[in-house]
């Protein structure tokens, strides 16, 4: 048995934060700067490689709230537009220049390596008094009844125990979903299961001037493809695809020919990577898409990817995760300073962090389809809705831009596109339910 200090001798804070990604750092660094003690456990040790490189212009004045403006610029690959690309109309490549949305003011964004970019942000946070931990990684939080407090255990990287007693935890673990999986909250999207393989790679074809940083997404029978230029010459190329797709893969055959073989389904991206050599190894990783059934509890919250993942095809990830930062700091600074406040405030912070996700999700659910496809291939802006869309796409979704009219119109013009063409939608739709189903054969199989 391992000598664990007892719950009195436990070092106690008001918070422990768990995590330090972007979600779990920028929580950390807002509750210090409020005056609260905080404690953040992170598993490994930064920098660290992470996947997701690709930010929204929503992102920066979260970095300049933080003070890390400066840090990021110095890090990042000016991204200037998204693009998209479609086999459906000959391979044509529609671009989405941020600085033609609503808000015009942040016409920008940057590619970042997530290595930097949470280093960055998880020192930050030390700078600003949070207690940064790493190498620390969180097995159990125990929840007191008497005193509304709970028991932080953990193990350091070299065998050590830890226990830390908190008034209030921050579960900010990504996606190893603690609490989620301890609680039996965390449940499968089932509108929009899917899978991942990707890797970086030298020596890709970019575009050339402004474009050069641009966020290419690329449609393919099989799903889609991301392929996101960085500051230091390599590029992050990535295919989300259906779950059973994986299974095809022949017996034996390495997950890095695999990747290639994908690749060469989709003859635009192949084609800028016909000199390119693999700089990394090629990752695979399933049950991409996945929420939770709560997203906090008395003296706890669930913040980024610890309550919801959703398909990364508008690089929403790093702003959701940041945002609800913001968010949850808010809820747990009423929650210890005003306890009466408590559950007003937390019922606010559910409603706010919920918002994300589900705004991006009736896009995301939609974009394989034959309508959404045809719009993104030929926007229009009447009634404002391209510009509605390119904020969506600059994640400009939290604050006052009035674009919501427009995105409902958009939603019309959608339904109303897909009932035109019913005959490939209908094709369309029974071949995402048929996808759907196999992804679900494994586990009604293993019972």
């Amino acid at each position: 048995m391992t000598n664990e200090p007892s719950q009195a001798q436990a070092p106690s804070w008001d918070v422990v934060v768990i995590g330090g990604g972007p979600a779990g750092s920028t929580v950390a660094t807002l509750l210090a700067d409020a005056g609260h003690r905080v404690q953040l456990l992170e598993k490994a040790r930064h920098p660290r490689f992470h996947i997701g490189e690709s930010l929204l212009p929503a992102n920066l004045r979260l970095f300049e709230r933080l003070g890390v403006a400066d840090a990021v610029r110095a890090i990042g690959m000016y991204k200037g537009a998204a693009e998209f690309v479609s086999p459906q109309h000959g391979n044509r490549l529609e671009r989405f220049r941020f600085a033609d949305a609503w808000d015009k003011s942040i016409p920008y964004a940057y590619q970042v390596r997530r290595s930097e970019l949470d280093e960055i942000l998880l020192r930050n946070a030390a700078r600003h008094g949070v207690d940064v931990v790493e190498g620390c990684h969180v097995r159990d939080v125990e929840f007191l009844e008497a005193d509304d407090g709970a028991i932080v255990s953990a193990a350091h990287d070299d065998g050590r125990a830890y226990r830390g007693r908190a008034r209030f935890v921050v579960d900010a673990s990504g996606r190893d979903t603690l609490l989620a999986n301890r609680l039996g909250t965390k449940r499968r999207d089932t509108k929009h299961n899917s899978s991942a393989l990707y890797a970086h790679f030298r020596g890709a074809q970019r575009h050339g001037g402004e474009d050069e940083g641009n966020i290419s997404i690329y449609w393919f029978e099989r799903g889609w493809f991301w392929f996101i230029p960085l500051a230091d010459g390599a590029t992050s190329v990535g295919a989300v695809v259906w779950p059973h797709y994986l299974k095809q893969r022949q017996r034996g055959a390495s997950i890095e020919a695999f990747f290639l073989e994908t690749i060469a389904l989709c003859p635009p991206l192949a084609e800028r990577l016909a000199s390119a050599e693999l700089a990394t190894s090629v990752e695979a990783t399933g049950n991409y898409s996945y929420t939770g059934e709560i997203t906090h509890g008395r003296n706890f919250v669930l913040l980024g990817d610890a309550f919801a993942f959703i398909d990364p095809v508008f690089s929403s990830g790093v702003m959701l995760a940041m945002q609800s930062g913001f968010i949850g700091a808010q809820a747990v600074d009423v929650c210890l300073r005003d306890p009466a406040r408590a559950q007003a405030a937390l019922a606010k912070f559910d409603r706010d962090v919920r918002h994300g996700p589900k705004t991006f999700s009736w896009f995301i659910y939609r974009m394989t389809s034959p309508a959404m496809r045809s719009l993104f291939m030929k926007p229009r802006n009447v009634f404002r809705v391209r510009e509605a869309v390119l904020s969506l796409l600059a994640g400009d979704i939290f604050g006052d831009t009035p674009i919501w009219l427009s995105l409902r119109l958009f939603k019309v013009i959608y339904y109303l596109s897909a009932a035109l063409d019913a005959r490939n939608s209908l094709r369309a739709w029974k071949a995402r339910r048929r996808m759907l189903r196999q992804a679900d054969e494994p586990r009604t199989a293993a019972g």
